[in-house]
């Protein structure tokens, strides 16, 4: 599963381990993706959406329909 959210766009962001030592070496901070299906009334049918945890928040606030359009708005299938 690729590590970015449809809605909010948030995608996994670099930085370095630093060690005792402090030697440095990559690393990658995900953004925590979480695989939500919702229930979309206006198609009849459900989606399953690519979402961080923020984004659930936000889904539960504004909805699914306003959700979904935003996704698309963005130029993302849903």
């Amino acid at each position: 599963m690729s590590a970015h959210c449809m809605l909010t766009g948030s995608k996994p962001g670099f930085g370095n381990r630093i060690s005792h030592s402090h030697r440095r070496t990559s690393r990658r901070f995900d953004p925590n993706i979480q695989r939500k299906r919702y229930w979309l009334a206006s198609e009849g049918r459900h989606v399953r959406l690519t979402l961080s945890a923020r984004a659930v928040k936000t889904v539960d606030t504004i909805g699914i329909e306003a959700a979904v359009a935003r996704i698309r708005a963005r130029g993302v299938k849903v």
